[in-house]
């Protein structure tokens, strides 16, 4: 069986094709495009050039194509992409406008370039279904709850990966099964003691998530990627009461309030050097107060949701690093797990120092180990729809 995985943002596609089967996925190849002002063009070349590089016969040899949809307006999980997801992602374009209408568009393209095609959708906060609803939910009136206000957890796919490849790594097959088969067969608890996992997607865009026997317990995100730790240009975490203090202070209407929380803060507004955390602790290294506290401020926030979910879950297995910052930033892992040792969390600072993008175990003690796991988002996407394929054909 073969599925496309297709991942969109503002200005971009990225596509790759995978050969499938029940014990492995084989990518056969991958592409993308960047700058975008429009889809159609790029994904009808993307059609045409996996025939003519010889990756497939003609569209009826695709399967399925797969989306990492972002969020849905009431509706999660992994659902075929038909008019209620478009409705759905549009019903919260407001909440993830950089994600969510560039998928409807994509969807629809995708319907007219190849109308047998099947078209499924993984929504990221999917991971998040079995998490307790404490844990889930703001103290707000009943009527905003209703509305779809909520804590829904965003990097699903790559925290579902994490909690499967961790599992394996602790020698837990059991979890690992569990945690692989979530969204087809639901989640149950293994036998024996409990697997408990922290996972760190830093990045651009960057997460922590509570994983407890292979499920997720919740995540710094809460309503919208814009929240949880602060992030290349985003604000995360900020107290309700700034927003009308500042439109009221600075005079800035909501639209300018709203820019500025999801444009102008994060490392660039700290820093005031950049949104890249390559060029922040470049700066910081020559002396930059500010950037040193824009990684000092990451690193606190970091550190306090992995406190946060270690003291749920009753300690921590493993801590996992992982995207772009969590499996190159040798410096930002050795400030994380500074002073950790009497949680079992005891950083190897040569093989820190060695390991960049690759997986590796770079901590262990007799209670917990520390890995780099690199991010696989497309697989998991892969890995889904095909299931979602075999139960829906």
């Amino acid at each position: 069986m073969k599925i496309l995985v297709a991942n969109l943002g503002s200005t971009s596609f990225k596509y790759r094709l995978y050969g499938m089967s029940e014990s492995d996925a084989t990518l056969l190849c991958k592409g993308g495009y960047e700058r975008l002002t429009e889809y159609a063009s790029s994904i009808e070349d993307c059609l045409r050039k996996l025939q003519e590089e010889g990756h497939i016969r003609s569209l009826s040899d695709v399967d399925a194509v797969g989306f990492k949809t972002v969020l849905g307006k009431n509706l999660t999980g992994c659902v075929q992409a038909d008019e209620r997801v478009m409705d759905a992602l549009l019903g919260f374009s407001a909440v993830a406008p950089a994600h969510n209408p560039p998928y409807a568009e994509a969807i629809r393209i995708f319907g007219q370039k190849a109308p047998g095609l099947m078209r499924v959708a993984l929504f990221e906060t999917a991971f998040y279904q079995w998490a307790p609803e404490a844990a889930m939910r703001y103290a707000v009136p009943e009527s905003w709850y209703q509305a779809g206000v909520r804590r829904y957890g965003f990097h699903g796919a790559s925290h579902k990966y994490v909690a499967e490849r961790s599992a394996q790594l602790l020698g837990r097959d059991d979890v690992a099964n569990i945690a692989a088969n979530l969204y087809t067969k639901g989640h149950h608890e293994p036998q024996g003691k409990p697997c408990r996992v922290i996972s760190c997607h830093l990045g651009g865009s960057s997460s922590v998530c509570g994983i407890l026997n292979g499920r997720a317990i919740g995540a710094s995100m809460g309503f919208s990627p814009q929240s949880g730790l602060p992030q290349n240009n985003r604000v995360g975490d900020l107290d309700s009461g700034a927003v009308p203090y500042v439109m009221k202070t600075l005079g800035l209407s909501l639209a300018e309030a709203e820019h500025q929380m999801t444009k102008e803060g994060g490392l660039l507004g700290v820093s005031g050097v950049s949104n890249d955390m390559r060029d922040v602790e470049e700066a910081a290294l020559k002396g930059n107060a500010r950037a040193r506290v824009a990684i000092e401020l990451f690193v606190h926030q970091v550190r306090h949701w992995i406190g946060a979910f270690a003291f749920q879950m009753g300690g921590c297995d493993a801590l996992v690093f992982t995207a772009g910052i969590g499996e190159r930033g040798t410096w930002i892992r050795e400030l994380v797990c500074e002073g950790l040792e009497n949680f079992g969390l005891k950083l190897d600072a040569k093989l820190n120092k060695e390991t960049a993008a690759v997986e590796a175990c770079i901590g262990k003690t007799a209670t917990a180990s520390i890995f780099v796991i690199p991010a696989n988002e497309e697989v998991v996407v892969a890995r889904e729809v095909y299931r979602f394929k075999k139960a829906n054909s």
